[in-house]
């Protein structure tokens, strides 16, 4: 079965099927990108680590600054990728409607990360299979993996399709062309019989209370569904997830040198390959004429972003038959031409950035914070009236109500997780401060 970019570009919206497209010079995509740079969720990104502790330096990126990098690089790679099916498929589309949904999805891959980056989300994970087990053996099987593997592209596409603006009724009400095109993962946490070496299973993307959603998206976008439950990516996936593997290894690299952890020569070392092709002599273009070496690095991190960019494309395209298929299953940025020397500082980053003392000092903090604030928030939503205690019942209040409305214990342990991967660094530090008594509000 070979998808169509008839569905796969549908305009549809989830909750709002029966609507019609608009006549705005807008298109739907680039409205879609709209409602969520205006959404909440998407605001509490800039106090949300994305490696280094936010008060490091005024410089470096936090999950907001990494998100609209990402969507400009995804724009860019659906733009070139939407020249070449215009080229070779019979659709009468933009090229530019492939870069918007692309950069929309871009936008929103990072939005359900809880507090202190990916520790965030293992902290989670830890505190379900250990404390908070004695809630789990109220769910059923398929209930219990959505914990004890939370994960946060499933909360982000449950932000997306339920949790913000209009609640139960589609979420953000995206079209099924961007919500399919932001799923990396697409099956269900339940069974685990995933197979980790391929792309689109290493991880879920959904949990069992959004199925039907999922549901609804993966049929209306015309995925492949390779078995019970499991699914093909969309097509443009690959290149969201490609923009965001750019960023990460470019960009970290980037952030590293300007806070001391990898000297410019070292750096120079890693990106010039790639910046120059292997072949072009530095010293003959204007970064000879660069003084400063934060400057020099800037330059070197931008053109490395552009010629991997290239490369990708001609990955895609070349395996353009495979991918329509639901047949490809490797990273686009893996089989690229610069794919060694992404492979070198993916390793100098994980020794030298993501091993540094305060970001291990972060994400030790986030399994005291986020634990913390698990062991007060889940029985307080959970327990019955008659097993609350005072405090149970003095924390429910303070909660806020959208999380309190849970009718069975799943949707009300969903409603813990909701509020606590949705807070800020700064917020969820504050708050789990004052309910250990450390600190007090004033005024």
């Amino acid at each position: 079965m070979r998808m169509d970019w008839g569905r796969l570009l549908t305009k549809i919206r989830l909750g709002r099927e029966e609507d019609k497209p608009s006549d705005d010079i807008r298109s739907e995509y680039m409205r879609d990108w709209d409602r969520i740079v205006y959404s909440s969720a998407f605001r509490r990104m800039q106090d949300k680590t994305q490696v280094f502790p936010l008060a490091e330096s005024d410089y470096v990126r936090t999950r907001l600054t990494h998100s609209i990098e990402v969507s400009s690089v995804g724009r860019s790679l659906g733009t070139l990728v939407g020249g070449f099916v215009k080229e070779n498929e019979e659709i009468d589309v933009d090229a530019q409607d492939f870069g918007n949904i692309v950069a929309t999805a871009c936008l929103a891959h990072d939005i359900g990360n809880p507090p202190f980056g990916h520790s965030g989300e293992e902290a989670i994970r830890s505190w379900f299979a250990d404390k908070g087990k004695q809630y789990l053996q109220m769910l059923t099987a398929e209930e219990q993996e959505d914990f004890l593997n939370f994960e946060g592209n499933a909360q982000g596409f449950r932000i997306l399709t339920r949790l913000q603006n209009a609640v139960g009724r589609g979420g953000m009400q995206l079209t099924y062309a961007v919500l399919a095109a932001y799923i990396k993962y697409p099956r269900a946490s339940y069974p685990r019989n995933q197979s980790k070496s391929l792309v689109s299973e290493k991880k879920f993307g959904y949990y069992f209370n959004d199925q039907e959603n999922f549901l609804r998206v993966a049929k209306q976008a015309g995925l492949v569904e390779k078995r019970d439950g499991v699914y093909a990516r969309h097509p443009l996936a690959f290149l969201m997830e490609a923009a965001d593997d750019i960023c990460y290894r470019v960009i970290d690299l980037e952030d590293g040198h300007r806070v001391g952890r990898i000297s410019f020569d070292e750096t120079e070392g890693l990106l010039g390959p790639i910046a120059f092709l292997g072949d072009e002599n530095p010293q003959k273009s204007s970064y000879a004429d660069i003084e400063d070496e934060r400057g020099k690095i800037e330059y070197l991190r931008a053109r490395a972003i552009n010629n991997v960019a290239f490369s990708v494309v001609d990955v895609f395209k070349r395996n353009y038959e495979k991918i329509m298929a639901g047949a490809f299953e490797n990273d686009l940025t893996t089989l690229c031409d610069f794919a060694d020397q992404l492979e070198r500082i993916k390793k100098v980053s994980k020794e030298k950035v993501y091993a540094a003392s305060n970001v291990l000092h972060i994400e030790a903090a986030g399994f005291e914070v986020l634990g913390g604030l698990l062991d007060k928030v889940v029985p307080a939503l959970v327990l019955e009236d008659n097993k609350a205690t005072s405090a149970d019942k003095k924390i429910f209040s303070i909660i806020p109500p959208q999380f309190t409305r849970g009718k069975s214990t799943y949707e009300r342990m969903l409603a813990a997780t909701d509020f606590v991967s949705g807070m800020t660094d700064t917020y969820a530090v504050t708050l789990f401060r004052r309910l250990k008594g450390i600190d007090l509000p004033t005024g």
